[in-house]
């Protein structure tokens, strides 16, 4: 089990980031293909080995992702550090989500790593409840994602209510909203599978077949890419039309 923090992109170098969201495709892709490969097994010998075996690449993935996330802890605590207690940002209600959502996310890694260690026969502890902790801390970051992005596009809004700048300023509030929209997507399929892999008996958990599994981790690692390259346009549009 492993999990990479999307809402938190911007925590990491750009082409860092980008590596990993690839990888992150093509693991829960993998998950997606093969269980529904594998729903065919008793029609088809093939598809049944082919699926199979793509679930195991899936799964290869998914530890190398939680290895590489072993060193991902000071490009956290150097962002969180940065942001502080959110002096820069106009409202407060998105100030302290974030704090929080930064609170969260730093607890995740060092939980993962110790559960990664645990598996891994490097410690003498019990790997359940640092997964546990993991995956509450993750779900926790996702649900405060969520928020913060609600809060944005309601300030947003108001904003594009208010404004009479002009076309320009109306499209970029537009596209900003575009993109808390997307991140609300994102999270919400991201959230739907952590409460998969929390204990029995907590909602939807243990229910989900591969393919859904799959499917919920594509759509986010998709929506993910869309919004890195759509940030990479902008930043090239911002770099072209600023006086040197």
């Amino acid at each position: 089990m492993s999990f990479l923090i999307l809402n938190n992109n911007k925590k990491l170098p750009t082409s860092l980031c980008l590596s990993s969201l690839q990888i992150r495709t093509v693991c829960y892709g993998s998950q997606l293909v093969g269980g529904v490969l594998s729903r065919r097994a008793e029609a088809d010998v093939r598809s049944q080995r082919l699926g199979k075996s793509l679930l195991l690449f899936s799964a290869q993935l998914s530890h190398c992702r939680t290895v590489l996330r072993l060193f991902d802890d000071l490009s956290m605590l150097a962002y969180s550090h940065s942001y502080g207690f959110g002096n820069g940002e106009e409202d407060a209600a998105v100030r302290w989500i974030s704090v929080l959502n930064n609170v969260a996310d730093q607890l995740y890694y060092p939980c993962e790593h110790i559960a990664w260690a645990a598996d891994a026969e490097l410690i003498r502890v019990k790997s359940d409840k640092w997964w546990l902790f993991s995956t509450v801390l993750w779900g926790t970051s996702l649900l405060l994602g969520i928020l913060r992005s609600l809060r944005v596009l309601l300030l947003l809004r108001k904003k594009l209510k208010k404004r009479h700048e002009g076309r320009n300023s109306r499209s970029q509030l537009r596209r900003q909203m575009r993109g808390e929209l997307l991140s609300i997507l994102s999270s919400m399929a991201d959230l739907s599978n952590a409460i998969h892999w929390m204990p029995p008996g907590f909602l939807w958990a243990g229910r989900f077949p591969n393919w859904l599994v799959g499917l919920m981790g594509t759509t986010s690692s998709l929506i993910g890419l869309i919004q890195m390259n759509a940030g990479s346009g902008d930043q090239s549009d911002t770099t072209q039309s600023s006086p040197e």
